[in-house]
């Protein structure tokens, strides 16, 4: 029987459920980044070096615009249906890439993988928050972070050991077994009580909407990349994107039943939690696409001792979010969310403090506190933000703040990519060289530009409101438990 807090029924048996929402997320969390050491067997394989980095962006492209659509669904038709559908999406895109006899079949074929994992990253989140109390999702969002930094470890190894011992095509093909296993648990272990009724679904606002996102995200991907910022190409990707972002919210006004409730954008909760998700993927890319350049260049390191002291940022965020449950039910989600980015800003500061002469042990220690501070404030606003909707409007809030963080790691691509380029070409208008001191001087620069970041995360954070849905959420989850 289920109640009404959470649409969930009690015959959803929570421990397998969570096992195969772990390992969706592990497909997902993994495929982002087990490609990249495999780049040089692909390319000998089947050709295409000049396309080979549409592998990255189509997948991350395709994961982003639809999720907001994705996450509307989940709360007409069950987050159960949505999720089969994604890992059935992901499981289908992973064979055809194993397949792939040329470089455009495979970045194709990487789209659907990307389709698919647009709908497992939210509905991950999704199921989490209706299965666990408010007291108890830290804990657990803890373990599912534990899988991301597990995998930002594991993909790139499992790249090079499948593409130097087996075939770059297992890095696809691995999958398969994992999908029907995911997808064997969901079926039979969780269960939730939807209530049937006949599905009014905006498909013009989802189709302008999916229009509009890519149209923008491509935009930032590609910006300074394929094509230069001030190129007609540029202006029209990104003008047309904002002018479709018009064209839908007018479309939003008039649907019965919105893929996006407008009323959603205008709730300072909903919209400060957003916020704050796009700091955190824009201080997260800044850091993963640099951390470890700076390493290797400017302390002589290895890839290898680089990736661990990366590794350090990804270690800090489940431990502390997996705490931060004690912590919020004491001081309240908008406190712990304060101390978590002041963690942020202060250890993002140190960042400053690095050149030549620092150690590894001091790059990872620094990565550490950022993670220890992300984890106290990513993994309590997105529970703030689901426990301020009632089941009904959780899939899209989940999907618009994952959405948030992706779009904040496109923006963050764009703008720390034109901060290296604009330092590196000074460099060599000076006659330096892109030397080593040239680019260490241009990851320095982007440091600066990621503490800047952070103090807009604590910005954001400070702009909830106070009532953080705490007490609601508890409340619901208590009588979830009791009915």
């Amino acid at each position: 029987m289920a109640t009404q807090a959470t649409g969930v029924g009690f015959r959803s048996e929570r421990g397998p459920v969570l096992i195969a929402v772990m390992l969706s997320t592990a497909l997902v969390a993994i495929d982002s980044t087990i490609i990249a050491t495999a780049v040089p067997s692909i390319v000998r394989s089947i050709g295409g070096f000049a396309q080979f980095p549409w592998l990255f962006s189509i997948y991350l492209l395709a994961q982003a615009v639809t999720v907001p659509v994705y996450g509307k669904l989940a709360d007409v038709f069950g987050r159960k249906p949505v999720m089969l559908v994604g890992i059935g999406l992901f499981l289908v895109g992973s064979i055809l890439c194993g397949v792939a006899w040329d470089m455009g079949a495979l970045i194709a074929f990487r789209a659907l993988q990307g389709v698919g994992a647009g709908a497992v990253q939210p509905m991950s989140m999704t199921i989490i928050g209706d299965l666990y109390s408010l007291a108890e999702r830290a804990r657990v969002q803890g373990y599912i972070a534990s899988v991301w930094a597990i995998s930002s470890v594991v993909g790139p190894t499992l790249g090079g050991v499948f593409s130097e011992y087996v075939s770059w095509r297992w890095i696809f093909f691995i999958n398969v077994p994992l999908c029907l296993l995911a997808g064997a648990m969901i079926w039979r272990r969780f269960e939730e009580d939807v209530q049937r009724s006949r599905p009014r679904i905006d498909y013009a606002g989802a189709a302008v909407l999916t229009t509009a996102l890519t149209l923008l995200v491509l935009g930032l991907l590609e910006g300074g990349q394929a094509w230069a910022w001030t190129s007609p190409q540029s202006v029209a990707v990104l003008a047309g994107g904002a002018l479709l972002l018009v064209v839908f919210a007018a479309v939003e006004r008039r649907a019965a039943d919105p893929v996006v409730p407008l009323a959603l954008l205008r709730h300072r909760l909903i919209v400060t939690t957003s916020l704050v998700s796009a700091f955190v993927g824009a201080v997260l890319l800044g850091l993963t696409s640099y951390v470890p350049t700076y390493v290797q260049e400017a302390l002589g390191t290895g890839p290898l001792v680089a990736g661990f002291a990366l590794a350090a940022l990804t270690l800090g965020w489940p431990i502390s979010a997996s705490q931060a449950g004690r912590l919020y039910l004491r001081i309240g989600i908008r406190a712990t969310a304060l101390l978590g980015s002041l963690v942020v800003v202060a250890a993002s500061a140190t960042l400053l403090l690095l050149d030549r002469s620092s150690s590894v042990v001091q790059v990872g220690a620094t990565c550490f506190a950022i993670g220890l501070g992300m984890g106290l404030t990513a993994a309590p606003t997105l529970i703030a933000a689901q426990a301020a909707v009632g089941w009904q409007q959780r899939g899209v809030v989940t999907a618009t703040n994952m959405f948030f963080r992706s779009l904040g790691s496109a923006v963050g691509v764009a703008a720390f990519g034109a901060v290296v380029n604009a330092t590196l070409g000074a460099a060599a208008l000076e006659g330096a060289g892109i030397d080593p001191d040239a680019l260490t001087r241009a990851v320095h620069h982007v440091f600066i530009a990621t503490a800047a970041v952070s103090v807009l995360l604590l910005a954001a954070v400070a702009c909830m409101p106070r009532e953080d849905g705490t007490r609601s959420g508890a409340q619901a989850g208590a009588a979830a438990r009791t009915s």
